[in-house]
């Protein structure tokens, strides 16, 4: 049991920030293109960086907590922490835009802005 630990703390992420999407309605899961960029602008960045620490010897992962299944040398779950992170960053981020009503410059316009400015 103890090879899930890494992977039950990411369910765990995932089912606590799930609420935020079905109750607040925060469409994070319907705009694929956005949270891919935050993969790319956040997860891949880091992701380098680990597997640079890694390579160097300034970090490990005990492999007792792991599922043994490694990509390019880093654990799966550990790839894997960089899109479960970022997720739940942009849930958040969206629940409390929902209930705040603050805006950060990426909402869609109303259509009749769009005919406006043509």
């Amino acid at each position: 049991m103890r090879e899930l630990t890494y992977v039950a703390m990411l369910a765990f992420v995932l089912v606590a920030t799930l609420p935020l999407e079905l109750l607040l309605r925060t469409r994070v899961y319907s705009r694929p293109r956005r949270f891919g960029l935050v993969l790319l602008c956040a997860g891949l960045p880091f992701a380098l960086w680990d597997l640079i620490a890694v390579r160097a010897g300034h970090w490990w992962f005990d492999e007792s907590l792991t599922l043994g299944v490694s990509l390019a040398g880093l654990p799966l779950e550990e790839i894997l922490f960089f899109v479960v992170v970022p997720l739940a960053s942009v849930m958040t981020l969206e629940a409390v835009r929902s209930v705040r009503g603050w805006a950060v410059g990426d909402e869609p316009r109303p259509a009749a802005d769009e005919k406006n400015q043509k």
